[in-house]
This record gives structure tokens, C-alpha cells and sequence, in this order.
């Protein structure tokens, strides 16, 4: 299948000495080529932050 499953971790809580949020969200590997990035609710900030891909294990 051209989906996959990927974690989004939050880019602006480790810099703020938080724990990071984290997302489960899914891309089509085959049109989207980039890491995913989006705008989620970080609820240790309590405000939308960015999110990021990070490397699946």
C-alpha cells in the first residue's frame, strides 16, 4: 500500500524544557516525497505548535 503511518512530535517543547506531544497521522509515500509537517495542539504549551516527522522505529 502507497501509505504509511507516521509520529509528528511537537518542535517547540524540548526548547521550552516540556515534554513533547506527539500525533500518529498517515501520508501517501508515493505523492509525498518530504517529512510532514502540521500545525497541532500541544496540550503540556497549552497552544497549536508545529509538529514534525520524526524517523519510525
Amino acid at each position: 500500500m502507497p501509505r504509511e503511518t507516521v509520529i509528528l512530535e511537537c518542535t517547540e517543547a524540548r526548547k521550552e524544557g516540556k515534554p513533547p506531544s506527539r500525533y500518529l497521522s498517515s501520508r501517501n509515500k508515493k505523492l509525498q516525497t518530504e517529512a510532514v509537517e502540521k500545525k497541532k495542539y500541544n496540550p503540556f504549551l497549552r497552544r497549536r505548535t508545529v509538529h514534525r516527522e520524526i524517523k519510525k522505529t
